[in-house]
């Protein structure tokens, strides 16, 4: 519970500290503070997120024991590739000034180095299910971020700066924990090394592949905006883009802190169908809480951008919002339905040729829509390559000799009780927004709610009953 907890508190502070750096820096500084965060993210997923997979899938208790060479081995891969790539930020700035493009760069490297690290300590606590441990880390990085990054756009009005000061704050705050999550080096024969990195590549490089393919998606997408129509542009799309993201990938990664760990736990104990068979009801509680959940913003949008969007940014959160929420949800799909059932089988590769189907698709529609729509169309092109690339990973999984079994009652329920909630909230989006915002959370909640506990979807009842039901002994 303390994970999930963590998630929700992560997801409302990223959400309120978007809208402040909004507010503060414009639709212009804010445009290029996303684009550098975007580079930032690429460069992360580059170089860390191999071994950040790694340590959720070959990290445990039980390795901790066992094989404590393995966590030796992630530390000294994360420390050297921490340092080059803190080297290329200051050769990035090397004669340079200390302001405009190369001081984006520069932070751009700087707060990729932050990034890296409190992913890293956030899927060592992840890997032994110590969930108090992961709330404190979260709360200290939001708290360190909100004072931190708040404050410097205060003083500077600066993008780069601001994102120095993002990176900062989670570096330090992997710093101050890292004591509570250390192990005792340990020993190992340069056979086993050279053993151990082959397979963390061979897991992780291809699941690597394919996100930097959609990371690299929006940030093309946003550099093409800047190009052609201004930052300005570019912090309008990236507002409603970041926004968006945070929402589903923050809902889908608290889901996949916990459930893939038990899937992995569940293959480590009793065997890969186990195994299997756990991912396969993992996706159908992804599917249950990611489609009415987009089907909610979707319908409050407008009283959100009302209330709490910065003025310099009204009218066009929602128009981007509604052009890309489909390829947002598809790509949370992606990453937290579909992906672990290939990281499962450790057989990743598939999930490159899906990266490259949605680029292809996105450029492709880039090219025909962005002419005749201009940004809008680029924005409708992002989202059609992340659901192509959704409907062929989907194919690869779902279908075939390896197929994984998934009875199709649960996505078929999801879907017709996302249907019926956004039938019944639709009538309210016509209220003014301080009454449509609550009322349309607490109807269409209330709906969604009673259909899944009425038919058992995804297993949620079966689930809170087995936790807090009559009969079950209080932890």
């Amino acid at each position: 519970m303390a994970v999930i907890a963590a998630f929700v508190v992560n997801a409302a502070l990223n959400l309120a500290l978007g809208l402040l750096i909004a507010q503060i820096l414009g639709p212009a500084d804010f445009g290029r503070f996303a684009l550098g965060t975007a580079g930032a993210v690429v460069l992360n997923i580059m170089l860390f997120e191999w071994l950040r997979l790694s340590a959720t899938r070959f990290y445990s208790e039980r390795v901790r024991r066992a094989e404590p060479w393995i966590r030796t081995m992630l530390d000294r891969a994360y420390a050297a590739t921490a340092l080059g790539l803190a080297g290329a930020a200051l050769l990035a700035l090397a004669g340079r000034p200390l302001v405009g493009e190369p001081a984006l760069l520069a932070a751009a490297a700087a707060a990729a180095v932050g990034i890296g690290l409190f992913d890293y300590q956030a899927a060592l606590a992840r890997a032994r299910f110590v969930g108090g441990l992961y709330l404190r880390l979260v709360l200290v990085k939001n708290g360190l971020a909100l004072v931190m990054m708040v404050g410097t756009a205060w003083a500077t009005a600066d993008a780069a700066a601001v994102m120095l000061a993002a990176g900062l704050s989670q570096f330090l705050a992997a710093v101050i924990v890292r004591r509570a999550l250390a192990d005792p080096p340990a020993a190992f024969a340069a056979a086993r090394r050279r053993e151990t990195m082959r397979l963390f590549m061979a897991y992780g490089l291809p699941v690597v592949a394919a996100n930097v393919v959609y990371q690299l998606m929006p940030f093309a997408n946003r550099w093409t905006i800047a190009a052609v129509s201004g930052f300005a542009e570019a912090g309008y799309f990236s507002l409603a883009a970041d926004i968006g993201g945070r929402i589903f990938s923050t809902l889908g990664a608290a889901l996949d802190l916990l459930l893939f760990q038990i899937a992995v736990l569940a293959a480590e104990t009793h065997g890969h169908e186990a195994g299997e068979t756990q991912v396969a009801r993992n996706g159908a509680v992804v599917l249950a809480l990611i489609l009415p959940s987009a089907a909610g913003f979707w319908a409050v949008a407008p009283a959100l951008e009302a209330i709490a969007v910065p003025e310099a940014f009204r009218g066009h959160f929602v128009h981007y919002t509604l052009l890309l929420v489909p390829g947002l949800v598809a790509l949370a799909l992606m990453n937290f339905a579909l992906n672990p059932i290939f990281q499962i089988r450790r057989r990743t590769l598939p999930l490159i040729a899906a990266g490259l189907v949605g680029a292809l698709v996105n450029l492709l529609a880039a090219l025909a829509l962005a002419g005749p729509f201009g940004p809008s169309g680029i924005a409708a092109a992002q989202s059609l390559g992340f659901i192509a690339a959704m409907l062929f990973l989907g194919l690869r999984a779902l279908t075939g000799r390896d197929r994984l079994r998934m009875p199709w009652r649960d996505p078929i329920a999801v879907v017709l009780a996302t249907a019926v909630m956004t039938a019944a909230i639709l009538p309210l989006r016509g209220l003014s927004p301080w009454l449509a915002l609550p009322a349309c959370v607490a109807v269409g909640g209330l709906v969604y709610g009673a259909l899944a506990w009425r038919f058992d979807i995804a297993g949620l009842r079966s689930a809170v009953t087995a936790r807090f039901g009559r009969g079950v002994p209080a932890e």
